[in-house]
């Protein structure tokens, strides 16, 4: 009875061992499959950090183009805008001495208009209407040139200024300061402030000797 019994605990202890050891089995394989199904999961992880980088990377790039490009732009549009004024310049100085070379050839005939008038006798009856003529001729004529910028320089008793004047001779006198200008031998003009023709003068000096005709 006793041997019966001592056979079937060895039995009941065979089977608990290996009922454990198949539990463990089981638990052993578990984790495995546990662990096998977290590495794809990890690997999933990388590969979108991956992809985040490289779409940050593109827009890091796309940023920096949009950046040139409108540092081109304003670029481009600078230089339109100078290139506009550029041209507007020219425009306006063409425009302002278009007529220089025409303006130079009308000199003359003002010329002899003038000494036209010097020369004529006021007191003949006869010329007066022709001289009236002349007159009214010389008014209309300064007139129309005035329009288009023409200006008269006539520095009768104004200051030597080299660069409207030209000093054709110099005279001592005492009635005024030197180089003053005592005398015009011929009128000087400006286009829109630019030179036509200096102004042919005399100049006074002090009597005592010679001084600097520069202004």
């Amino acid at each position: 009875m006793s041997d019966h019994r001592d056979v079937q605990n060895q039995n009941e202890s065979q089977a608990n061992d290996d009922a454990e050891l198949e539990q463990n089995a089981n638990t052993e394989e578990f984790a495995e499959g546990a662990s096998a199904d977290a590495a794809p999961a990890e690997g999933e992880l990388e590969s979108s950090e991956a992809v985040i980088a490289a779409l940050e990377g593109e827009l890091a790039a796309a940023q920096a183009t949009i950046e040139g490009q409108k540092e081109g732009v304003l670029r481009a549009r600078a230089e339109m805008e100078n290139a506009k004024r550029r041209a507007e310049g020219e425009v306006e100085k063409a425009r302002k001495f278009a007529l220089e070379r025409f303006a130079g050839e009308l000199l003359p005939v003002v010329d002899n208009l003038e000494r036209a008038l010097q020369v004529a006798d006021a007191e003949n009856d006869a010329v007066k209407p022709l001289l009236e003529g002349v007159e009214l001729t010389m008014k209309s004529f300064m007139t129309t040139i005035s329009k288009f910028g023409m200006e008269l320089i006539d520095p009768q008793g104004e200051s030597f200024n080299p660069e409207l004047h030209q000093a054709m001779s110099m005279q001592e006198s005492a009635d005024v300061e030197p180089n003053t200008v005592i005398a015009v031998m011929q009128k000087g003009y400006q286009l829109n402030g630019r030179l036509l023709r200096p102004a042919m003068v005399m100049v006074s000096r002090a009597p005592e000797g010679g001084v600097d005709t520069q202004a």
